[in-house]
């Protein structure tokens, strides 16, 4: 590698790693497929000289026959053990990932522990709690207030209510009173038509009968 290169990392390194174990895979995968070619020619072979009788060929092509499917054999085994790299090393880098993580939170948390003080922490928790219930008390309060404030003012304008409807009833039963009275003589005094009003004990009677005392 050049000296003015880039520098490879641990994870450039393992997916180079990853790339040559899945060229090897496709290597043995061809080189099986090229042994299963030549064992099926070699029964082939072996079939034709045992249909023309020839005892001694046919030992030796099975013999060779013997051998390929050895060979053919151990390109499983190699396989197999290709594959358990492949997984080795994808569970090495996902543990080389997890440690990064890890490392990166830990920096982070250290970086936290640092810049913040517990007791200043749990002294700003406990001022903020503290001023909460104050607000809440004083919001309760206030509520409290202004309840009674519409309380008052609703019981103020039903009582204003009923008196001005007493009022009209006694007002109505006055103008029947008055529509009913004697013409008064011209020229008496004031008192004299005064008189002809209704009187306290009236007034008095119509509030009772509406259940106003």
């Amino acid at each position: 590698m050049s000296l003015f290169g880039k520098r490879k990392t641990a994870e450039d390194v393992i997916k180079e790693q990853n790339r040559e174990l899945r060229g090897t895979q496709r290597s043995i995968a061809r080189d099986r497929a090229g042994l299963e070619k030549q064992e099926k020619q070699l029964e082939m072979e072996i079939k034709k000289m045992a249909k023309s009788g020839n005892r001694d060929a046919c030992k030796i092509l099975a013999k060779q026959l013997v051998q390929l499917r050895k060979q053919k054999t151990r390109t499983y085994a190699v396989s197999s053990k290709v594959t358990s790299m492949s997984t080795q090393t994808k569970l090495m880098n996902s543990q080389m990932k997890m440690a990064g993580a890890m490392a990166t939170t830990t920096k982070t948390m250290q970086t936290v522990n640092k810049t913040m003080d517990p007791q200043k922490t749990l002294q700003a928790m406990q001022n903020f709690q503290k001023e909460n219930m104050k607000m809440e008390m004083t919001e309760e309060m206030m509520n409290d207030t202004l309840d009674d404030i519409f309380d008052e003012s609703a019981d103020e304008e039903e009582s204003q209510d009923i008196v001005n409807q007493v009022l009209d009833e006694i007002g109505i039963e006055i103008s029947g009173k008055m529509a009913n009275a004697p013409a008064t003589a011209k020229g008496l005094p004031a008192a004299s038509t005064s008189k002809a009003g209704i009187t306290d004990d009236e007034i008095e009677r119509q509030l009772k009968a509406l259940g106003v005392d």
